[in-house]
């Protein structure tokens, strides 16, 4: 049984980590190729697109794909379109591996926008000292605030167009909370901007923000296929697979 993994996100890492090993089954783990430097997976790994959905449907055929996995990060909203797709014309069932969303508690200060865009809009409004973690890609949608300070947290370095006034910190989560309270405390950040991401990982800047009384601007989640199953954690797709495999997977890393 072959099953493609796509996505670099910790839930497809720990989803290659339950499944390496099992008698009877091949991994193939599809990173975007973003990142310089990946955290690898075990088993197969490619790194690059497909060409889209006519591409995703060959490699699926030529490669005798029986399980298709969707782990992509939440906002990379086009190859979740392109998976649906192709499963349904290659007929490989497809699973969406979904960390939840955050959900504001009692103390947040939340505004949340649709896109970037109408992040960046809300700023002026908000604060002058600004904490993006929305990654190095679409830093233009901040490129023309430069009454703004902004201190930009991403794994590689961002390139042009970005804001005139930007600071760079390149580090990649999971990410404390007492370092996150350092880190607004000594930037004296005002406002943060983040995307929905969810899960644990880079969580800890909503409780800084949230104890510190910084209000955070909250971009939503794109539209996602309907009618896909979906998976909050990698042991619920491991079940799936497994399923599928007619008997549990061998021993893997715990």
């Amino acid at each position: 049984m072959h099953v493609l993994i796509l996505g670099g996100t910790t839930e497809a890492r720990r989803l290659a980590e339950l499944l390496h090993g099992a008698a009877g089954l091949r991994l193939t783990s599809s990173l975007a190729g973003r990142v310089a430097s990946p955290r690898l997976p075990p088993g197969e790994v490619r790194v690059g697109g497909f060409g889209g959905t006519e591409g995703l449907t060959a490699w699926l055929r030529d490669n005798a794909v029986d399980a298709l996995i969707d782990a992509t990060h939440p906002f990379a909203g086009t190859i979740s379109f392109h998976a649906a797709r192709a499963a349904a014309t290659a007929h490989v069932p497809l699973l969406a591996l979904r960390r939840p969303g955050w959900v504001p508690v009692a103390g947040d200060r939340w505004h949340e926008a649709s896109s970037l865009e109408e992040a960046a809009g809300l700023l002026p409004g908000l604060g002058e000292r600004v904490f993006l973690t929305t990654g190095r890609m679409g830093l233009a949608a901040f490129a023309d605030l430069a009454d703004l300070w902004f201190l930009v947290r991403s794994v590689d370095a961002p390139e042009p167009p970005h804001p005139p006034r930007m600071e760079v910190l390149l580090d990649r989560g999971p990410f404390t909370l007492d370092g996150e309270r350092e880190l607004l405390r000594r930037h004296r950040v005002d406002v943060l901007v983040t995307k929905d991401s969810g899960g644990a990982a880079t969580a800890p800047k909503l409780t800084a923000a949230r104890e510190a009384g910084v209000p955070v601007v909250v971009v939503r989640r794109p539209k996602s296929p309907e009618g896909v199953p979906v998976a909050t954690t990698p042991e619920q797709a491991a079940r799936w697979i497994t399923e599928r495999l007619g008997r549990p997977p061998g021993p893997g890393p715990s």
